[in-house]
């Protein structure tokens, strides 16, 4: 897989934004990715050391409601989401990046 293919978004939250603090960040990945990858796509993407890689697996939830017309059923879908730990250096998640 690709760098672009395995992060597909930082997790921008109160306590993620927190954690940026400490050198950790938060991204929603791909859930066939394991650490190894996450920190290989984290260290092309951003140009930063990765000391270490937390991941956390989401399951799938059914839901039920009740409606007007009677029940309806769905799902709420899974997600894999991993916190990295940099070594040193920052991750700028607030800026954009000027077209030259």
């Amino acid at each position: 897989m690709q760098g672009y293919e395995i992060i597909k978004k930082p997790v921008i939250t109160e306590k993620s934004t927190a954690q940026a603090e400490v050198n950790q960040y938060t991204f929603l990945v791909s859930g066939k990715a394991n650490k190894i990858e996450i920190a290989r796509a984290v260290e092309d993407a951003f140009g930063v050391k990765v000391l270490g890689v937390n991941v956390l697996v989401g399951k799938p939830k059914q839901k039920i409601r009740q409606t007007k017309s009677g029940r309806v059923s769905g799902t709420i879908s899974g997600y894999k989401k991993a916190i990295v730990t940099l070594k040193e250096g920052k991750i700028d998640l607030f800026t954009e990046k000027e077209e030259k």
